[in-house]
């Protein structure tokens, strides 16, 4: 099936610095990208800790990183300081993690190539036998702990790395508004549970009712049940990636808009 969006405005809700790819995607689909970040990636406030755990990583079995700012966070401050030791091994949880990666010259990496969640991460096999390694996941400020658990159940030695802070920017949604007044908002893209939360809390009680008339895309199942949680009905699960949500809405308007 050819993409084409048919001019259809489309919300993209990532972080400022992430969002290019998308809306390149989207507009190369004939549809409208319509910026509106709804989080904000900042530094950790204490860098000191991380700067530690880079002096150490020479005792270290593994390093998973869970996000693409993650790696980007992580790496630029490793690069700054060492080389990475040639026994480390490298894990993480999506592509786009995975290809942030390689822009550092990392090629072996332990990833999934289905669902790109920690749930499939821990099916892998290089993650089964991990009694006793010292695993250290690379992640923003709290976040879920179903991988270091499960690893810790598993007999791994496990240590989190704070590589940066997530954070809802203060913004105005009053140009927002008048789009989708206008019905200039066609669809919203949410790549993140938080991102979703912070969506809702921004748009405020007008807002909310344009949101629960608009359907969601998101790739992951754990972001449609927050969805539902927020009363919010109209949702789709897309593939993984900018190519699967955009494929994704491609498919639906399609079927749904002709």
């Amino acid at each position: 099936m050819s993409m084409n969006l048919n001019g259809k405005g489309i919300l993209v809700t990532r972080p400022a610095h992430q969002s290019a790819e998308l809306a390149a995607q989207i507009t190369a689909a004939n549809g409208k990208a319509v910026l509106f970040p709804v989080l904000e990636i900042l530094d950790t406030a204490d860098l000191a800790p991380l700067y530690d755990l880079i002096d150490r990583l020479d005792s270290v079995d593994m390093g998973i990183f869970i996000s693409p700012n993650a790696v980007n966070k992580a790496m630029n401050l490793i690069k700054s300081r060492r080389d990475l030791p040639a026994t480390l091994q490298i894990a993480a949880i999506g592509r786009g993690s995975s290809r942030e990666l390689k822009h550092f010259g990392i090629e072996k990496i332990i990833a999934p190539t289905a669902r790109f969640d920690s749930e499939n991460l821990l099916e892998m096999a290089e993650l089964q036998d991990v009694a006793g390694k010292h695993i250290v996941i690379f992640r923003g400020d709290g976040g879920r702990e179903l991988l270091g658990d499960t690893l810790t159940e598993r007999g791994a030695i496990i240590e989190y790395a704070e590589c940066y802070r997530r954070s809802r920017p203060d913004v105005n949604a009053g140009n927002l508004m008048r789009q989708w007044s206008r019905n200039e908002i066609n669809a919203v893209t949410i790549t993140s549970a938080e991102g979703l939360r912070n969506l809702y809390d921004i748009l405020g009680k007008l807002g909310r009712q344009w949101l629960k008339t608009t359907p969601i895309f998101a790739s992951h199942e754990r972001i449609l049940e927050v969805a539902k949680e927020l009363g919010l009905e109209s949702t789709v699960l897309t593939e993984s990636g900018d190519e699967g949500l955009v494929a994704g809405m491609n498919t639906w308007f399609a079927e749904h808009h002709g």
